[in-house]
């Protein structure tokens, strides 16, 4: 399930997609299960594609969800999203090695908001299949 979410620009929350079109998809909210149109020109994201830029490489989101799953013991994360230094404090815990230069604040708060949905809907299996992981590199 994990390798099918997705992040739509501007709109908040996670979607999963339900069907697709010439112009569009549609997609359904993890959060509210609304059923809605995403257009060519939005940009949509799988999860499973997204990188957070360390000091000495790029790591995939489903590796620091996976790390987070484990410090957390597979609960939601707590944590006060308005003081920063707190933000940091516990994303270099998931990430020692993250760009402090590169990921801000709002990207640590994104990550624990979209962490915090997939365990509410029970994704919990950030494993991606090592196939499709050497297409999605061949065709970058």
């Amino acid at each position: 399930m994990f390798k099918d979410v997705l992040s739509i620009g501007g709109k908040p929350g996670l979607f999963r997609m339900v069907s697709h079109a010439k112009n569009y998809i549609i997609v359904e909210s993890l959060i509210d299960g609304k059923r809605t149109p995403s257009y060519q020109n939005e940009k949509i994201s799988l999860l499973r594609d997204i990188v957070m830029y360390g000091n000495s490489g790029e790591k995939r989101l489903n590796e620091l969800f996976k790390a987070a799953f484990e410090l957390e013991d597979g609960k939601k994360i707590e944590i006060d999203i308005k003081n920063n230094a707190q933000l940091q404090e516990f994303f270099a815990k998931v990430f020692p090695d993250f760009d402090r230069d590169r990921i801000y604040p709002n990207d640590i708060k994104k990550f624990i908001s979209w962490y915090n949905i997939l365990i509410n809907k029970q994704i919990t299996d950030f494993d991606i299949d090592s196939e499709e992981t050497e297409n999605t590199e061949e065709t970058k």
